[in-house]
């Protein structure tokens, strides 16, 4: 994986490609490419495939093919961001990968084919060896060489029937984008597992993995179903499924956002989107007047769900997600089983599928996903419904993913694009989102009275108010985080309805600043994890005014008797003082059950302001991507 551009044009698509690159570069990668099939001798280079690939920053392999001589240009060409899988971040790993055909050293000849890929191909050492039997010499680590051997291996002068016959060998998830030196106007794609478009234009036509790479080039998108092969030529293209069956997919209206954002006035894009949180609240809320079911029919309501029949009928909820959006998951339950009354469970979505678990056609399957393409997510959502459990929801903020194609149910949040890897507005816009579901479960099931409906609603209506609030702390953040920076080792600690923001507080802090942290409930500390604190172990500590402070007070005490430094995030009327060893933030008001959403936006300030201190990378951290669209 990352990222999948391609192109057949009657003009140069080489900008077009390396633009599509830019626009994808949120989603992270350690390197890119780019192949163009160059049928006569342009700018000094020979007719052909031709590529350049780097291991630095896209802006770095725009020089290599804008440079006067041994550039690139050509009408049809594919391009690629990665995020390593198989094989370390290297130029020979990196995509595109051509295949010169047998009995050719590696590294030596010219492409007869050449591909992208994002996924992992399981199967591809069987395949290799396969290969190395026929002669075939590999250059790179990657199972995706594999793929581009095998296709030329299968070629008999068509692309398209070699596509589809390789594919059919494969076990595991792919996007793929081909091209063949013999057809130097064709570009051929295929999906199973992996998100791949289709973009319709005038006269040309182009692959990708997100809408995003394609926007200001064409708003006519075809998302592919799993097991189609596309075949992409100028002025046509076609599409048959996993049956070899020719098949005609709508084509939708899709007005992607045309690039990154302009940072404004602050110093990365993660700093930017946690002061936008206010707003993403607000936009996500906007136009709700009151707690009913069909917020969350979604914009393409499956045919025989709708939610408030769905919401009566179910007696339990299943949540699945990863990381951030696990954490989301985690704070919803609490409220959908204090406030609506619903057994919830929620699982690790890579876990879930792989263990026995018992199906129930009456739980209501939620799935939780930024980008909507999260393939551990997908992966589980189908197999909840190879299970028989059919009633769906997903909380998502990508309209047009493949998430809210799948699930019969929606709520869109309005975070906007995320550039930041990072999380952070889409975490507080799904918690809303998951706030609301709770209410309308509650209001179906009879648990939610006017009262407490009008109550509810007036909380929501003020967050982006107590947002702004909160966001005025940052000045004393950064004086913690300057305490931070020296540290290799957190320990966070919440209780109840804030544990999972202990956890999430965690999380930002090593996935930006490399600092190791963990998060406990601190009734747990002193089970096991109070052998680590020492004077070197700061301790991070959510205190809101609940039912559980006095309880928290304790677990504080104790890490004070062990010589620990504690950071608290404290409601105003806590009682909790700053004194030797205790550092205090007081929050600006108690918000109630909505007070996971507040307290997790000082946590968020807290990581970037290490990070910004140790000078790591805080938009594109190491070895992370944005968009995970491999198992």
């Amino acid at each position: 994986m990352c990222g999948i551009v391609g192109a057949v044009s009657h003009r140069n698509i080489v900008p077009i490609l390396v633009q599509g690159l830019q626009r994808l570069e949120y989603r992270g990668y350690d390197s890119c490419g780019v192949a163009v099939n160059a049928a006569q001798s342009q700018m000094g280079q020979a007719a052909g495939l031709q590529r350049a690939r780097s291991t630095e920053r896209v802006a770095e392999l725009v020089s290599q093919v804008n440079a006067p001589t041994g550039g690139l240009q050509g009408t049809t060409g594919i391009a690629h961001t990665r995020w390593a899988t198989h094989g370390a971040p290297a130029v020979h790993n990196a995509h595109p990968h051509f295949s010169p055909g047998p009995s050719v050293p590696a590294g030596e000849g010219k492409g007869r084919i050449g591909l992208v890929h994002n996924g992992i191909i399981e199967n591809h050492e069987e395949l290799r060896a396969q290969l190395q039997a026929k002669g075939y010499a590999f250059a790179s680590q990657t199972d995706t060489e594999v793929i581009a051997h095998l296709i030329d291996a299968l070629y008999q002068g068509d692309l398209f029937e070699a596509v589809q016959a390789a594919v059919h060998q494969l076990r595991g998830a792919y996007a793929i984008a081909v091209m063949a030196k013999d057809e130097p106007h064709r570009v051929v794609g295929a999906r199973a597992g992996s998100p791949l478009i289709l973009g319709v234009g005038q006269g040309e036509n182009f692959l990708a993995s997100d809408a995003m790479a394609l926007a200001g080039v064409t708003d006519q998108i075809v998302y592919l179903a799993e097991g189609d092969v596309v075949d992409v030529q100028m002025g046509k293209h076609w599409v048959v499924d996993a049956q070899h069956q020719a098949v005609q997919r709508e084509v939708h209206t899709v007005h992607a956002h045309s690039g990154a954002a302009e940072l404004g006035p602050y110093r990365h894009y993660m700093q930017k989107e946690i002061f936008e949180q206010p707003r993403a609240i607000a936009d996500t809320l906007e136009g709700i007047e009151g707690i009913v079911p069909e917020l969350f029919d979604g914009p393409q309501p499956q045919a025989g769900h709708n939610a408030h029949r769905v919401f009566q009928e179910i007696d339990s909820v299943l949540i699945l997600a990863c990381g951030t959006s696990y954490y989301s998951g985690c704070t919803a339950k609490y409220w959908l089983e204090s406030m609506a009354h619903i057994p919830t469970q929620v699982e690790v979505a890579s876990e879930y599928r792989y263990r026995d678990s018992v199906p129930n056609p009456r739980c209501l399957v939620v799935t939780i996903s930024q980008s909507g393409e999260t393939a551990d997510t997908l992966a589980a959502l189908r197999h909840a419904q190879s299970l028989g459990m059919q009633h769906t929801l997903t909380i998502c903020n990508v309209a047009t993913s493949a998430m809210v194609r799948e699930c019969a149910l929606a709520y869109i949040t309005r975070a906007g694009v995320e550039i930041g890897v990072a999380s952070t507005k889409a975490f507080t816009t799904q918690l809303a989102g998951l706030f609301l579901l709770t209410l309308a479960l509650a209001q179906a099931k009879g648990r939610l009275s006017a009262a407490d409906e009008a109550q509810h609603l007036k909380a929501m209506r003020h967050l982006p108010v107590a947002l702004q609030s909160v966001l005025a702390l940052e000045p004393q953040l950064i004086a913690w985080a300057q305490d931070f920076a020296s540290k290799e080792n957190a320990l966070f600690l919440g209780r109840g309805l804030h544990y999972p923001i202990a956890l999430e507080g965690a999380l930002k802090l090593k996935e930006i600043s490399y600092i190791h942290a963990e998060a406990y409930p601190a009734g747990e500390l002193k089970h096991g994890p109070l052998a680590l604190v020492t004077s070197a172990m700061p301790v991070v500590t959510v205190a809101p005014n609940d039912a559980l402070l006095e309880k928290l007070k304790s677990n504080l005490q104790e890490v004070r008797a062990r010589g620990g430094v504690l950071y608290v995030l404290a409601d105003a009327d806590t009682r909790i003082e700053s004194g030797e060893g205790l550092h205090v933030i007081r929050m600006p008001e108690h918000y109630g059950a909505l007070s996971p959403l507040l307290h997790v936006v000082p946590l968020q300030l807290l990581a970037y302001h290490t990070a910004c201190a140790r000078g790591t990378d805080v938009d594109k951290p190491r070895n992370l991507a944005k968009s995970v669209t491999v198992e």
